[in-house]
């Protein structure tokens, strides 16, 4: 009996890798200006152009119940067993739906809510699917995901509060105000809520952020970094060049998906970090 993963579209990750262990990847719908795409349809690129002209905010939307039950059941169709991962439930009911998927379903499935979301999420489902293909029970990999939950965090920077505004998560007053002041923020996410950490004007925030960082984990065992982003390659490079001697492995820098861009707007960017 094998195991699979099942993940959504708000995880962030190699394409590379998806393949290599055979991950299915269950889309989000998006909706722009009354076009609804899935998730995947549109590249970073082409959403971050679409984003910037549409009239509003896009809005997502979750998998409905009847997708997860009847990908369930066709995973299980040789009788394998599927551990289903997904974003925190305090950004998106989609771990919910896959729960009831699965009640639907007559396979065999784990549902787990990771607590995190882009690479966050990456890392939890890849561990998963790397101890499925070495044959681990799923008792093993269930303690292995919970593990790697324990020992990552997730911080964001926010370049323009212009979306969070739209999205009603920041009051216009303040959005206002930060946008003729040009404040950054950054945030780390702490039992699945957002908290500021630090504000400040300009981009010397993220600068001042990243150096009392890095000074605070270099005597930490660090297992692997990623890092993420929305228009701001050239911060994500700032930060892989400075973390990057604390890690063997190498950091990427990946495009974040259209959910996470939805909510941060573009010049966003986050560094999901798992310690040993």
């Amino acid at each position: 009996m094998t195991i699979k993963i099942v993940t959504d579209s708000t995880i962030t990750v190699e394409p590379e890798l998806i393949e290599k262990y055979g991950i299915t990847i269950v889309p989000l719908a998006i909706l722009i200006d009354g076009v609804l795409y899935q998730d995947t349809d549109l590249s970073a690129d082409q959403f971050m152009t679409k984003m910037k002209v549409s009239k509003n905010l896009p809005k997502t939307s979750q998998p409905p119940v009847g997708v997860f039950s009847e990908i369930y059941d066709k995973l299980a169709e040789d009788g394998s067993q599927i551990i289903s991962i997904h974003l925190t439930k305090a950004l998106s009911g989609t771990v919910e739906a896959a729960r009831q998927g699965a009640m639907l379903s007559n396979a065999d499935v784990t549902v787990i809510d990771s607590d995190f979301i882009d690479q966050g999420l990456k890392f939890q489902v890849i561990e998963a699917a790397k101890l499925a293909a070495s044959g681990a029970t799923k008792e093993e990999i269930l303690a292995a995901v919970e593990k790697t939950k324990e020992n990552t965090e997730l911080f964001i920077g926010i370049a323009n509060l212009d979306n969070l505004v739209k999205g009603g998560r920041v009051n216009r007053v303040t959005g206002v105000l930060s946008g003729l002041l040009n404040i950054k923020v950054v945030m780390e996410l702490v039992d699945t809520s957002l908290d500021p950490i630090l504000k400040g004007r300009g981009n010397k925030t993220f600068q001042k952020w990243l150096d009392e960082f890095a000074d605070k984990i270099k005597n930490r065992k660090i297992k692997e970094i990623g890092i993420s982003h929305a228009e701001n390659m050239t911060f994500s490079e700032q930060m892989r060049d400075t973390l990057q001697p604390f890690v063997d492995k190498k950091i990427p820098i990946l495009d974040t998906n259209s959910t996470v861009a939805t909510h941060t707007g573009p010049g966003a960017w986050a560094l999901m970090i798992e310690f040993e």
